[in-house]
């Protein structure tokens, strides 16, 4: 999540500014559309101190005029990204991949596994949603909320290492961990338990797993992360969830999230990412953990 790689750092700097202007032009314009097309409110029926608060936008300066100014989030975005040598990890092909679904899908829920350069970006795509951020790094995180204290982000810790994933791969094909439930219940050791309630409660849209570290033997890894946001997924009451796996290069990303996200889920690969969507198994009893594959070359 915190490359210092400057490659297609003027592609990566127009896509993000160009997104986030988008998104102004659009705030703007439902901002100005809300006010031509609005009724005047009878005084009869309301106290001047509600009326004022009916006209009044939030972080406006008077009760009669038009709120136009931009977003603090993007404003931030704005102004970070265009001024910073330091880019998101994240390609501009695959920024794209998750960009489309948070058009759709935004304002949402996101909750974002990695608390990184892209942060403010991910946060300002989802502008009006909730963008939550799971980090294990401590100093990190009062690094960046120290600048951007609007990020809203839980410090946690993992027991995990990449050295143990051929183990945890195996332990993951039993019955324990294809059993669908809140991930605090659950009898499976890949799934994360001590988070913040929060965490389990919040019906999450979008999950991004993008952390923890996993480039080394001794890093966390990433196999409880994949595990348990198709958990949080299946265990949602009704819906769908769309789940992005970042860094499928390696193997642990390439086969944790083939195996409990399932292949027959994946809806499409861009370099090093995947995007899944996987739908509540509560809201439809006997749902196997995976979907039955279908041999296309028949």
């Amino acid at each position: 999540m915190r490359t210092k790689s400057q490659s297609s750092l003027n592609l990566k700097v127009i896509f993000i500014g160009s997104s986030i202007l988008i998104l102004l032009i659009i705030y703007l314009a439902r901002s100005n559309i809300s006010s031509s097309s609005s009724k005047p409110i009878s005084k009869t029926n309301l106290s001047q101190e509600e009326e004022e608060t009916q006209q009044k936008p939030e972080g406006c300066p008077t009760t009669t005029q038009q709120c136009t100014k931009m977003p603090l989030s993007l404003s931030d975005a704005l102004v970070h990204y265009v001024t910073s040598n330091v880019t998101p990890q994240q390609t501009f092909d695959e920024v794209s991949v998750s960009k489309r679904v948070l058009d759709k899908k935004s304002p949402c829920n996101f909750l974002v596994f990695g608390l990184g350069h892209d942060s403010l970006m991910w946060a300002s795509l989802n502008h009006g949603g909730r963008t939550l951020f799971i980090e294990e790094d401590e100093a990190w995180i009062s690094i960046v909320t120290k600048k951007f204290p609007n990020l809203e982000s839980y410090h946690v810790v993992y027991d995990t290492k990449v050295k143990d994933s051929d183990k945890l791969m195996e332990l993951g094909r039993s019955e324990e961990c294809r059993s669908v439930s809140d991930p605090r219940n659950s009898k499976c050791d890949l799934a994360l338990k001590d988070f913040p309630a929060d965490f389990y409660e919040t019906k999450w849209d979008l999950i991004m797993v993008d952390a923890p570290t996993g480039y080394h033997e001794e890093a966390p890894g990433r196999m409880s992360a994949i595990y348990t946001a198709g958990l949080l997924a299946r265990n949602r009451e009704d819906g769908e969830t769309d789940v992005f796996v970042h860094d499928v290069n390696r193997p642990v990303e390439d086969e944790f999230s083939a195996t409990f996200l399932c292949k027959g889920y994946m809806r499409e690969q861009n370099g090093r990412l995947r995007h899944f969507t996987i739908p509540s198994h509560r809201a439809r009893a006997g749902r196997p953990f995976c979907p039955v594959e279908v041999d296309r070359r028949r």
